[in-house]
C-alpha cells in the first residue's frame, strides 16, 4: 500500500473545518452602451435532454481549493464529449460531507433521474475516526438505493493516513472492495492514487488535487464509467 504523508492528517482536519462551506463563481455584468435602445430579450433557455452523469462526493469532487471549472468533474465533461459520449455531467460534491451526509442529500439526487452516479464518499468518516460500521452502512445505502432508483453506479474509494493504524485502515480500505463486490458495480480503489507525490498534481494541504491533477484525475474517473455509457 502507498504510504500517505503525515501533513494529510493535519489537513484532513482543516478539510473538516470547512464543513460545507462551497467555492462559488464571481458572477460580473457587462454594462450596456448608454446609446443603445431597449435590450432585445434573451432568447428562451434550451433544454437539455442530455441523460445525467452525476459525481456524488465531498470536497475531493466539489473541488475544493480550485477555481470554478478546475473540479475533475468540469474535465470528466470536457473528456467524455472529447469521446463523443452525449452525457451532462452534474457536481454534487459538497466540502465536508460525511457518507452520513450523502445519506441525507440522496433523494435530491435521485430526484435528478441521474443515468450514471459516481459515489465518493468517506474520507471525511475515516479522518473523524468514524466507525468503520457505520461508514459502511451509510455507503451500503446509498448505493443500494441509487441502484433501486434505476441509475448505474460507480464508486471511489479513498485511503487514509497511516497514523489511523494499519487495523483501521486495511477496514476503511476493505469497504469500498466489499461494497463494489455486493453490488456488482465498477471500482476505483483511490480516487487520488496517480496524483499523489506528484508535482504540481496536490495542493500545499497534501488533501486536495490541483486543477492539474483533477485533469488526471477526471482521466482515472473515464475508464471507470465508460462501460457504463451509451454513445
Amino acid at each position: 500500500m502507498r504510504r500517505f504523508p503525515y501533513s494529510i492528517i493535519l489537513a484532513g482536519t482543516s478539510l473538516l473545518a470547512v464543513g460545507c462551506r462551497v467555492d462559488s463563481a464571481t458572477h460580473r455584468s457587462e454594462q450596456m452602451d448608454s446609446r443603445a435602445s431597449d435590450p432585445a430579450p434573451a432568447p428562451p433557455a434550451v433544454k437539455d435532454s442530455r441523460p445525467l452523469l452525476v459525481c456524488f462526493g465531498d470536497s475531493l469532487t466539489a473541488g475544493y481549493g480550485t477555481d470554478p471549472g478546475e473540479s475533475y468533474p468540469d474535465y470528466l465533461q470536457a473528456d467524455l464529449d472529447a469521446r463523443g459520449y452525449n452525457y451532462r455531467v452534474v457536481n454534487a460534491g459538497v466540502s465536508g460531507n460525511t457518507t452520513k451526509d450523502g445519506i441525507n442529500r440522496l433523494a435530491g439526487i435521485i430526484a435528478m433521474k441521474p443515468a450514471v452516479v459516481v459515489v465518493e464518499f468517506g474520507g471525511n468518516d475515516g479522518l473523524r475516526g468514524l466507525p468503520i460500521e457505520d461508514s459502511r452502512a451509510n455507503l451500503d445505502t446509498i448505493i443500494a438505493k441509487l441502484k433501486a432508483s434505476g441509475a448505474k453506479v460507480a464508486i471511489a474509494g479513498i485511503t487514509l493516513p497511516p497514523n489511523y493504524g494499519a487495523g483501521y485502515i486495511r477496514q476503511f480500505d476493505a469497504t469500498y472492495t466489499l461494497l463494489a463486490k455486493k453490488y456488482d458495480v465498477p471500482l476505483l480503489p483511490v480516487l487520488l492514487k496517480n496524483v499523489y507525490y506528484v508535482p504540481g498534481m496536490m495542493q500545499a494541504d497534501e488533501t486536495h488535487a490541483t486543477a492539474a491533477g483533477n485533469k488526471i484525475v477526471a482521466g482515472d474517473v473515464l475508464p471507470l464509467v465508460a462501460p457504463l455509457l451509451k454513445k
